[in-house]
């Protein structure tokens, strides 16, 4: 069958890096192409997959252009796919429309909870109300959303986020004394990278051979942040080291991944993190981390936002080696349900239910 996912980009974002395997994956077996709205491509894609870039036709508003370019394109029948897949809220209203307009399905995919609304929220209110149902399906990261969603008589069902990274079959090498986090700086309050640097000022007091370093990019949440660690006066221990391509090098060498987050779908950089062997803690927020943590089984799993209870169990995975291998191995080994194989099956079976 041929498959059109339908995005804005190819930018860096976790969103992204979901379509960019899903779509080399279904190269396999289905023709696959990948429909950008706007320019931008930070990912490599598989030789089998065909690039439309449909940047052509102007207007003030972006919105109406890109319309107006789908509409266009798809006017050809030759052009038509068996079934398109838009992701996040604004992309999967425009192919909800297209596809409703020229009579092929659509699958529209959500990647975050509807906890968290893309701007401007009047629109993503209305898409969610008027015209997700009009879908054949809609996709969602957790069980979380699925009663949300069928009050709106969305046709709704769960479709977890695959692991980006291979889990590594050897888990014996000597690791730094490193705690890893990963994230958008400019988003730092939903990745709660501001009480972040507030508990690792009370850790490092006891354990003062240890290091934060923080992934991510955003120069507004880079100024913010900066200032927060100079105040607490941990200009040595805390580093920033920017956007990286080669971050399951530093989950490989990492003793421990924190995840802060106020906000979150399903984070992908929770599977990855486990899949390179690192032992994982994080706060409980409403969605993501119990999908994918059993609490003191494969990590640990911190009551939403209990600052108290978080210096508790992270100054604990810092002194006790020990522990951090165990909860580092059964991570490897819960990976199995967010395998690409396990994920792509469950996207097939929907296919056959179109």
């Amino acid at each position: 069958m041929r498959i059109d996912f339908l995005t804005s980009n190819l930018s860096v974002g976790g969103a992204e890096r979901v379509m960019i395997l899903l779509a080399n994956h279904f190269t396999k077996k289905h023709q696959v192409n990948i429909v950008m709205l706007n320019d931008g491509v930070d990912y490599e894609l598989d030789e089998g997959i065909n690039l439309i870039d449909l940047n052509h036709v102007n207007f003030k508003i972006k919105k109406l252009q890109s319309l107006v370019n789908l509409l266009i394109h798809y006017k050809k029948k030759e052009n038509r796919p068996d079934v398109i897949i838009p992701f996040i809220t604004q992309v999967n209203l425009l192919g909800i429309l297209v596809a409703k307009i020229y009579g092929f399905p659509v699958i529209a995919s959500e990647h975050n909870s509807h906890l968290r609304k893309q701007t401007p929220i009047w629109l993503t209110n209305f898409t969610w109300k008027f015209i997700y149902p009009k879908s054949n399906f809609v996709t969602v990261l957790t069980p979380f959303d699925i009663p949300f969603f069928k009050k709106k008589k969305v046709n709704v069902v769960v479709m977890p986020n695959p692991s980006t990274f291979l889990p590594i079959t050897e888990n014996n090498h000597t690791r730094d004394k490193i705690i890893l986090a990963v994230g958008g700086l400019d988003r730092y309050w939903n990745k709660g990278f501001d009480s972040l640097i507030s508990i690792f000022k009370e850790v490092q007091k006891l354990e003062e051979d240890w290091k934060l370093q923080i992934i991510g990019n955003g120069d507004n949440g880079l100024d913010f942040l900066t200032k927060l660690v100079e105040k607490h006066e941990l200009k040595e221990k805390v580093e920033f080291l920017g956007y990286k391509k080669n971050v399951s090098d530093y989950m490989y060498k990492s003793s421990i991944f924190i995840l802060p987050s106020r906000l979150e779908g399903l984070p992908m950089v929770l599977l990855e993190a486990m899949s390179q062997g690192m032992a994982c803690i994080a706060f409980d927020c409403k969605t993501g981390p119990s999908s994918i943590i059993v609490d003191k089984v494969n990590g640990f799993l911190i009551e939403d936002q209990n600052i108290e209870e978080m210096i508790e169990k992270l100054s604990l995975l810092m002194m006790n080696e020990s522990l951090r291998k165990k909860l580092s191995n059964e991570g490897i080994k819960s990976l199995e349900n967010f395998s690409i194989e396990s994920i792509g099956n469950q996207w097939e079976k929907l296919f056959k239910q179109l």
